[in-house]
């Protein structure tokens, strides 16, 4: 079954040419089933591009997702036109009163800043301590995971020597919990940060476990074990391109940044990137709505309030 969008969205005719299942709004109210409800808290700059990474990743999967799309009211997106946000998006006041099965809080590029800096942080607490009482289960992405663990449980971020870019190595460390069902041992998953959590910071809440781990890109995955919230610290949805851009443009801009880590085939940024991660992206987005948003949502999601 599709992912459900509004007609018109942007993100479609390139999932159209991939060959992603999505059924427009009109279409999906006349089935007689309850689609999964998903709220996108989309806080990055380019909201087209990161909607149609996601978009891809939940329509792969035989469930019907409504997808809805949030903005920080409290912020004006600079890189995303205003039509495109009046035309597709919403603010929290206007889904407030609803429940939804599962949220993903992307990720943001404001890691330099304390969180109290950031100037939609009061609003996006709002949200997550929302999230609490009306939505079953969140993604947390890279930063979004960062501000939720931190909103959450007071886990810190720390900034790092220089910018950690590129695919890593990261050792499965439960291949029999629901999330991780399917992956091999090792598996493969794209960073692009200047900050990053402590594993011993982590361990200090029993409540929450580790599930993926890199030597070099540090704590990976992290789920609170009542499966409610989920902590991903890198960029699993990710395009082959995603990297070489931002690399591109750090050079652009006079940074001097790294080359990506086993990213560029021979190291060449010349070189067309290999996609090594999509498999596990895949994997992880349909483990993470078939168990812990399909099979443990409450029919009735006002139910949401009492759990």
């Amino acid at each position: 079954m599709p992912i459900n969008v509004q007609s018109g969205l942007p993100a479609l005719k390139t999932l159209e040419y991939e060959n992603i299942f999505y059924m427009t709004n009109e279409r999906a109210t006349s089935q007689d089933i309850r689609p999964l409800k998903i709220v996108i808290v989309n806080l990055m700059p380019n909201k087209i591009e990161t909607e149609t990474q996601l978009l891809r990743l939940l329509g792969n999967t035989p469930l019907q997702v409504d997808i809805e799309l949030l903005q920080m009211a409290t912020h004006v997106s600079k890189n995303t036109s205003a039509d495109h946000l009046t035309n597709f998006y919403k603010v929290f006041n206007d889904i407030k009163d609803q429940y939804f099965d599962g949220m993903i809080i992307t990720g943001a590029p404001v890691e330099k800043l304390e969180f109290e800096q950031v100037d939609y942080w009061d609003e996006l607490c709002e949200i997550m301590d929302w999230s609490l009482r009306h939505v079953y289960s969140t993604m947390h992405i890279c930063w979004g995971a960062q501000a939720g663990i931190y909103h959450h449980y007071g886990v810190p971020k720390y900034t790092l020597d220089e910018k950690l870019s590129g695919v890593y190595v990261h050792r499965v460390m439960d291949i029999f919990h629901p999330l991780m069902r399917g992956f091999d041992d090792k598996i493969l998953l794209p960073h692009s940060r200047y900050t990053g959590v402590h594993r011993s910071d982590i361990m200090e809440h029993p409540e929450l476990e580790i599930l993926a781990s890199s030597s070099i890109a540090g704590v990976a995955i992290v789920a609170n074990k009542n499966g409610r919230q989920f902590y991903v610290f890198g960029h699993a949805e990710y395009d082959r391109n995603t990297l070489a851009s931002e690399y591109f443009r750090d050079c652009n801009k006079g940074l001097k940044p790294n080359l990506p880590y086993n990213y560029f085939p021979g190291n060449d940024p010349r070189a067309l990137p290999l996609l090594t991660w999509r498999s596990y992206a895949t994997i992880l987005y349909s483990n993470w709505l078939n168990y812990y948003v399909y099979q443990q949502t409450p029919y009735n999601l006002k139910d949401l309030e009492n759990m």
